[in-house]
């Protein structure tokens, strides 16, 4: 991102992912229900693959280490399969410091099986309509091969944000500023509002098939634990930003081109309603319920309390962003890792599962602060 030229208006902001190593399905299935080495699984999109785990912190500096923000800089070139490995090919972007990877504690073998872009339909097993994506069978499928082999304790989903069109309302609204000069949030409430039963419905089905998946391997309930998590805003609200609406740092500088009012609607009503329909079904299915709405605050993308790295201010865990910014691709990784969390982020999503494996039962609420390290996540139960 060149900080003197204004970013492309109409986006491809891909859809939201996860990950680190793909599981091959050739494990031999075993004689009984969780015998093998234990076991976390981690499935759904593209918030828990890892996508955007290339980058700590932003910076407007388009060429080497872009300030040291770029992990995949090595030996004076990029190479950003020493972040995603063999997963950057397909598009899935399984991160080194992908969730699963960054979690403290976990005394168990880790798989990823998400994929940035997935969607409910791409959990399901292929038994219960569920579909293939990028080359890969469908993630439960998958899990059942794995538990198989190992003996799963715990398995970490977070899905749903695909199949309400995140990456449409991110176009949208950056578009409202860039183009059309209008407020995005009536028509994308609309939208939102709309899709939102079929969505939350679809988290349950996967629920159901993922459930179904472990019985077949004779798993017992209660044997093993689901975390349904919900999704962090990367962006602030409009008090909480360091540009002025006006004029162009928003976009040439900042990679955060909203507007005041729809920066205050995703903040303090989109967030908050979707991850109240994911509690909702995971109560309903009895699985456990992770709250990572308010996990990046104080380091969102142009947060007033986080900085762009830059030559004179290498990028740190506690004042860098842990969210990436909006980045056509041209001139610093791809589109589809726009808006979703760094390593950095990744990190304290790491540390909010390793807080929670240690809670046995309740829902729970993961929460950031400016000027804090991944490490300094808080942990609260929900009433």
């Amino acid at each position: 991102m060149n900080g003197s030229t204004t970013r492309v208006v109409r986006l491809a902001v891909a859809s939201l992912t996860i990950g680190f190593t793909l599981f091959n399905g050739t494990g031999a299935a075993h004689a009984s229900a969780g015998s093998g080495p234990a076991a976390v699984v981690s499935m759904g999109d593209s918030y828990i693959s890892g996508e955007a785990g290339r980058w700590q912190g932003n910076s407007d500096d388009t060429s080497g280490s872009r300030d040291g923000t770029d992990r995949a800089y090595v030996n004076g070139g990029y190479d950003p399969t020493v972040v995603y490995g063999s997963t950057y090919s397909s598009g899935c972007d399984r991160s080194d410091t992908a969730e699963i990877n960054s979690a403290s504690g976990l005394n168990a073998t880790r798989f990823n099986l998400a994929c940035s872009g997935a969607t409910t339909a791409n959990v399901l097993r292929a038994a219960d309509g569920g579909t293939s994506f990028k080359g890969e069978a469908p993630q439960a499928d998958q899990l059942a091969q794995i538990a198989a082999s190992n003996d799963v304790k715990t398995i970490v989903l977070s899905i749903g944000g695909n199949d309400l069109g995140f990456t449409s309302v991110i176009t949208s609204c950056v578009e409202d500023y860039e183009v059309w000069y209008s407020y995005c949030h009536g028509s994308q409430q609309q939208k939102i509002a709309a899709a939102l039963p079929g969505a939350m419905a679809g988290v349950g089905k996967a629920i159901d098939s993922v459930n179904a998946a472990m019985a077949s391997d004779g798993y017992a309930p209660g044997s093993y634990r689901i975390i349904l998590q919900s999704y962090p805003s990367p962006i602030p609200r409009s008090s909480e930003t360091r540009y002025p609406e006006s004029g162009w740092s928003r976009t040439s500088t900042g990679g955060c081109p909203f507007w005041d009012g729809d920066l205050d609607w995703a903040r303090d009503t989109l967030i908050p309603e979707i991850s109240s329909g994911l509690r909702s079904v995971a109560d309903a299915k009895g699985v456990q319920f992770l709250d990572l709405q308010n996990a990046l605050q104080g380091h969102e993308v142009c947060s007033s309390s986080a900085q762009l790295a830059t030559s004179t201010q290498a990028p740190s865990a506690a004042t860098s962003e842990w969210a990436r910014f909006l980045t056509t691709g041209a001139t610093q990784g791809t589109m589809q890792e726009s808006f979703h969390p760094n390593a950095y982020g990744e990190q304290a999503f790491g540390q909010c599962l390793s807080l929670i494996s240690a809670q046995a039962s309740g829902d729970w609420s993961c929460t950031g602060a400016a000027g804090i390290e991944p490490s300094g996540m808080t942990l609260s139960s929900l009433p």
